[in-house]
């Protein structure tokens, strides 16, 4: 008789960088959606939200926080001086496209009274409510879902490239050597469709 195969597909994780000996998780829509269901207070749900979908550095989030007018109803707009480190920084400013979600996730996000928790905590929710979930929580940490949503939107948006990466204040460069090539499948494409559909159908603001 043979052996039963275990065909559950094994976690995304991708390096911090070169010379890191850390990994960063890459979600799979599936296993986002587990994680969001384990989280029991409302703000926290939103503070997930609103990271996942602007796609933002953590750091950057928790500035905005404190600096709504940065958000016009359709983008948010990003500067230097964000609390970025300086070889983070790939361009002077960008704009933040959302989605219809975004915008709703980020108009609830501005409405909480609660501020985003250090990176240690945000991490050891992650880490918590992906065991609750019964997920291997290898890799989850405050950059995770800046890592899914643009690997999600290259993916899911190919032709779009360059307004992804605009968005997410990358080059091409970077974004080629860390986002493309992930092992996503048909079904997460599917299910891939639910979180970022409708990204891109808007108009840049004029200067």
């Amino acid at each position: 008789m043979s052996k039963k195969v275990n065909l559950e597909l094994l976690p995304i994780t991708k390096k911090a960088n070169a010379k890191s000996k850390f990994v960063v998780r890459i979600l799979r829509p599936n296993e986002y959606k587990k994680i969001e269901s384990q989280i029991i207070k409302v703000h926290h749900k939103v503070m997930l939200q609103a990271l996942l979908f602007t796609g933002m550095r953590y750091i950057e989030l928790k500035r905005f926080q404190k600096n709504p007018r940065w958000y016009d109803g359709s983008f948010i707009k990003i500067s230097v001086g964000t609390g970025v480190k300086k070889h983070q920084i790939r361009m002077n400013e960008r704009y933040v496209i959302l989605n219809p979600l975004g915008r709703m996730a980020i108009n609830n996000f501005l409405m909480l009274k609660e501020e985003l928790p250090t990176n240690q905590t945000w991490r050891e929710n992650l880490i918590r409510w992906a065991e609750s979930a019964g997920l291997d929580p290898i890799g989850l940490c405050p950059k995770t879902t800046r890592k899914t949503w643009e690997s999600w939107l290259v993916f899911y948006y190919p032709q779009q490239i360059i307004p992804v990466i605009l968005s997410q204040g990358h080059t091409l460069k970077v974004s080629l050597k860390h986002y493309l090539n992930f092992p996503f499948t048909k079904i997460d494409r599917i299910e891939m469709e639910d979180y970022v559909s409708g990204w891109g159908n808007v108009e840049y603001p004029s200067d």
